[in-house]
């Protein structure tokens, strides 16, 4: 038997084959159109993602660190506007409605 050898057989790198150019945060990224606007979208790995917790604005909920999850951001904006979201959010992003904090007193009309 043979050992294993861990690089690709054709020459270069992966992300120079495919064109990703997915950076530090060890995803895909590709582009989608969102209210009107194109967003860059890049799938961050649970192990790229250790050492920092994020606010998820689909849900409000904490994403953990090292949990696999998705970074969004307005193709032409900056590094402010990235958004981490859990993916099952950034997939029914268009299905939520905003919501709207209440206090329990409130009347709800």
């Amino acid at each position: 038997m043979s050992p294993r050898h861990n690089r690709p057989r054709a020459g270069g790198s992966p992300d120079e084959r495919t064109g990703d150019q997915s950076g530090r945060y060890g995803g895909f990224q590709r582009t989608e159109s969102w209210q009107g606007e194109e967003w860059s979208v890049r799938h961050v790995a649970g192990a790229s993602a250790a050492g920092k917790r994020y606010r998820c604005p689909g849900c409000d909920q904490e994403i953990p660190s090292g949990v696999p999850h998705v970074v969004a951001w307005p193709e032409f904006g900056g590094v402010d506007d990235r958004r981490h979201w859990h993916k099952a959010c950034w997939n029914a992003k268009d299905r939520r409605t905003s919501r709207v904090q209440r206090s329990r007193n409130a009347p709800r009309h």
